[in-house]
């Protein structure tokens, strides 16, 4: 089913959860599924529930699941199917990747992070260092908490192995030139390990071009399944000794890092996602809709309500952190809830480095393509009339 000049009529139509009234404002949280993703993973788990290897039906059922996801995966963020990892989350296998990655560092070696990372991709550094002796190091933000690029140089040294960054942050939505920071890393001769779990739900990804040596993202951001997805540089992964049963397969190179039986229904639902995405244009004109939403939530936000962080949608993906004068922020996504908006609540939003820079409390509001124009005009007024209640 094609959908052309994106008919988000069209769109909304192929999710039961959208058959409501409700609006769902939280896609930073992760976004509603369309019902042929449920459809594929009840589908894998009738008629292929069994294992590699099988002499039989389900074997061969499997395998190509398997090889399909991989395909998916790897035409999706631009690697090859052998470079690709699958594990339970991103944090789950970050975990796991930077446990291997720690295998070649020294105690003294540095990781160099930033204050607008999600904690998912710090605590695994954070951790190892404790474990190896390492040094963790973090690049600063700007007062419009952006990514402060010229301090994340300044600090590169002979011993930074490894530049881990968010290439958008999933609290105020700003995106960081992962181009330019990965050429930096390069050029130190440190691993460029990005996560993208945000970016991936809004812009199109292309690893090759962009020349990173690790990339994770999460589908269930961009309408699939909970899984873990990782892009790992062949170059590099074939330097790594992986955790691993001895008697499990580890080709091609992406599979040393899969411990384990593998999701093969999330891995069905997964391409289902796949398939879903190319069938509205892909990710290009998703992210056209997206900003024109964002463009004109921001032109319409009332007085009294703040945007924190970026003011306009040059560098940021359709995400909002914002207050509201003289209301809780507790308060009004409860009081939204009840009139039909579905947006969350936080202090921090795992965004550990920023926790001093942001409010006690705040609201997120975040886009997806499946939001319509009418949904964000109602939630502008909606947040109009809690700004003019207090």
């Amino acid at each position: 089913m094609a959908v052309t000049a994106f008919d988000v009529a069209a769109v909304r139509e192929r999710f039961s959860a959208l058959q409501q009234p409700f609006a769902f404002m939280d896609a930073p949280g992760g976004t509603q599924v369309p019902d042929e993703v449920g459809q594929a993973m009840a589908d894998a788990v009738r008629d292929a529930s069994g294992n590699l290897g099988a002499p039989y039906a389900t074997g061969r059922a499997v395998e190509a699941i398997l090889a399909r996801a991989k395909e998916d995966a790897a035409r999706f963020l631009g690697s090859s199917p052998a470079e690709i990892v699958f594990g339970q989350n991103m944090t789950t296998l970050d975990f796991a990747l930077s446990r291997v990655a720690g295998r070649e560092l020294r105690e003294g070696d540095e990781i160099l992070v930033t204050a607008l990372d999600h904690d998912g991709g710090v605590a695994p550094w954070v951790e190892l260092a404790a474990d190896r002796g390492l040094v963790v190091r973090t690049a600063a933000a700007r007062d419009d908490l952006t990514v402060d690029v010229d301090d994340l140089e300044r600090q590169l040294t002979d011993r930074t192995r490894v530049v881990a960054f968010a290439w958008a942050s999933n609290a105020v939505g700003a995106v960081v030139d992962a181009t330019r920071i990965c050429a930096l890393a390069r050029d130190a001769g440190a691993l460029s390990w990005i996560d993208a779990v945000h970016y991936a739900a809004h812009e199109p990804i292309d690893v090759a071009d962009l020349g990173c040596d690790v990339l994770l993202c999460s589908p269930y951001k961009f309408c699939g399944p909970h899984l873990g997805v990782a892009h790992v540089r062949e170059e590099v992964a074939e330097t790594w000794r992986p955790y691993k049963a001895r008697p499990s397969q580890s080709s091609p190179v992406g599979r040393r890092f899969e411990t384990g039986t593998p999701a093969y229904e999330l891995l069905a639902a997964f391409s289902a996602t796949i398939a879903y995405l190319d069938s509205i244009g892909g990710m290009g004109p998703i992210r056209d809709y997206e900003r024109m939403l964002g463009e004109r939530f921001l032109a319409r936000l009332p007085n009294g309500v703040t945007v924190v962080g970026p003011q306009g949608m040059e560098g940021r993906v359709p995400t909002f952190l914002l207050t509201i004068d003289g209301i809780e922020a507790a308060d009004a996504a409860h009081r939204l809830a009840e009139r039909g908006f579905g947006v969350w609540y936080s202090d921090n939003w795992y965004c550990v480095g920023l926790e001093d820079r942001l409010p006690p409390s705040s609201l997120r509001v975040g886009f997806a393509h499946y939001n319509t124009a009418v949904e964000v005009d109602r939630l502008a007024g909606e947040l109009g009339r809690l700004a003019g209640s207090s």
